[in-house]
C-alpha cells in the first residue's frame, strides 16, 4: 500500500507544481478531444436530425447499421486510420501518420456514429412534431432543422458533452494512430498505458487524477442539465 500512497502524494506535488510535462499532456488530450467532437458535431447534428424525420426505405437498417457503429472499438477505428495514412495507404501522401492531426481523425472517425446515433435516435423520437409545426409555418428543410437544434438544444448539448466524454477516455485509436510521442503525440491514457508497464506510478496516478476531475466535470454538467430540464 505505501507505494500508491506514494504515488498519491507524488502526483498531487507534480499536479501543484505545474510540473510542464504532465500539463502538456493534458493540454494534447483536451484539445485532440475538443476538436475531434466539434468536429463531429458540426456534421453529424444536422445530418441526425435529417435522417431522424426523414422517412425513405432502408431506414431501419439504417438504425441497425448506426447503432452498431456506436460502440466500434477504438482500436479497429486507429487500425482502419492508420492503414489510410500508412506510407502504402491511400491517403499516405498526406505524411500524417503518428501526428496530432492522425488523432483528431481517428477521434472524429470514433465519436461520429455515436452524436449521430444520438442525435438520430432523439429526432426519430421528438422531432416529428417540430417538423409538423415547421411545416405548417411554411418552413422548409434547414429551417425546420435550426428548429429542432434550438428546442432540443439542452438534449444536444448531452449528447456532444458525452461524445467528449468517450474521446478524450479512449486509449486504443490514439495509441496506434499517435503512437505515443513524447512531446508530440502523448496523452492521459496513452501515457496511464505507458507509465504503468514501466512501474511509474506517480505520474500514472497524477494523470489518472486529472482524467476523474474531467469525468466529474462531465457528469456535473450533465447531471446541471437533467435537473434544469
Amino acid at each position: 500500500m505505501d507505494y500508491i500512497l506514494d504515488g498519491i502524494k507524488e502526483s498531487i506535488r507534480l499536479l501543484l507544481s505545474f510540473d510542464k510535462e504532465v500539463y502538456s499532456i493534458i493540454g494534447l488530450s483536451v484539445f485532440v478531444s475538443s476538436f475531434a467532437t466539434i468536429i463531429s458535431s458540426t456534421v453529424c447534428i444536422p445530418l441526425g436530425i435529417y435522417l431522424g424525420i426523414k422517412e425513405f426505405k432502408g431506414k431501419k437498417l439504417l438504425s441497425r447499421i448506426l447503432y452498431t457503429f456506436m460502440s466500434i472499438p477504438s482500436v479497429i477505428v486507429g487500425l482502419f486510420i492508420a492503414i489510410l495514412l500508412s506510407r502504402r495507404g491511400p491517403l499516405g501522401f498526406l505524411d500524417i501518420l503518428y501526428t496530432p492531426t492522425a488523432m483528431i481523425i481517428a477521434q472524429t472517425v470514433l465519436v461520429a456514429p455515436l452524436i449521430l446515433g444520438l442525435t438520430y435516435n432523439m429526432s426519430k423520437s421528438r422531432g416529428h412534431i417540430i417538423k409538423k409545426t415547421g411545416t405548417t409555418l411554411g418552413a422548409n428543410t434547414f429551417h425546420i432543422i435550426l428548429l429542432i437544434i434550438k428546442e432540443l438544444k439542452v438534449d444536444i448539448f448531452m449528447n456532444i458533452v458525452t461524445s467528449f466524454s468517450r474521446a478524450i477516455s479512449e486509449v486504443g485509436a490514439v495509441m496506434i494512430v499517435g503512437g505515443n510521442i513524447k512531446g508530440h503525440t502523448r496523452v492521459i491514457t496513452t501515457s496511464i498505458s505507458m507509465l504503468n508497464s514501466m512501474g511509474d506510478y506517480p505520474m500514472a496516478i497524477a494523470l489518472g487524477i486529472v482524467l476523474l476531475i474531467i469525468s466529474f466535470g462531465i457528469n456535473s454538467i450533465i447531471y446541471s442539465y437533467n435537473v434544469e430540464d
